[in-house]
């Protein structure tokens, strides 16, 4: 993936814990998705208020990232994302570690529920092009984990040139989209993974 910028990996417990609140975990994710907002703008998106966004905007800058970014009318100042991703690495054996990267997990499925049930409730409001252009897809695949490890690979690098914050050459109608993927050993309900 030559040419585009990495993911910050995130390795501090403190900062683990502060991404794993579900209001700084969607507003990291807007202002990746859709470029730099004002706090107003943001309460908007994500259902809260603009002090409560400006206060957890202020917290995730602390951390390095988000930051202010020049405003069109010098009146409130957007922010914007410092990242193109995140990174929590392999879940750690140490205990606090691992329960914070949970947190992380945790609070970005629950985003990513949201932003399904909301695209589910707006169907019948949506352009039926991109209602065609959608997509709910599962799979059981039967791999190994070194073409497990491949196949995540080959789908990051034939999706990160696309990512909002990334992508400069994006057409006119282009806009935000969600895109999720998720690969695990399936667990059944005896508790035992399969093979």
């Amino acid at each position: 993936m030559a040419g585009l910028p990495p993911r910050k990996r995130i390795e501090d417990v403190e900062l683990l814990r502060a991404l794993a609140h579900p209001l700084r975990s969607a507003l990291l994710n807007h202002l990746t998705a859709v470029g730099p907002r004002t706090a107003s703008e943001c309460a908007e998106a994500v259902g809260s208020t603009a002090s409560n966004c400006s206060w957890h905007l202020r917290q995730l800058a602390q951390y390095g990232l988000v930051e202010r970014a020049e405003g069109e009318d010098g009146r409130e100042r957007p922010w914007r994302a410092r990242q193109v991703g995140l990174d929590i690495g392999q879940f750690a054996e140490d205990p606090a570690r691992r329960a914070a990267q949970l947190g992380v997990v945790g609070a970005s499925l629950g985003h990513e529920q949201e932003l399904t049930q909301r695209y589910l409730d707006s169907l019948g409001d949506l352009d039926p092009e991109w209602v065609a252009a959608s997509g709910l897809s599962a799979y059981t695949l039967r791999v190994t984990p070194e073409e497990l490890t491949r196949l995540g690979d080959a789908i990051d690098a034939l999706v990160r040139p696309y990512v909002g914050a990334i992508r400069t050459d994006a057409p006119a109608n282009a806009r935000p989209v969600h895109v999720g993927l998720r690969a695990f050993p399936r667990i059944e309900h005896s508790g035992k993974a399969e093979g």
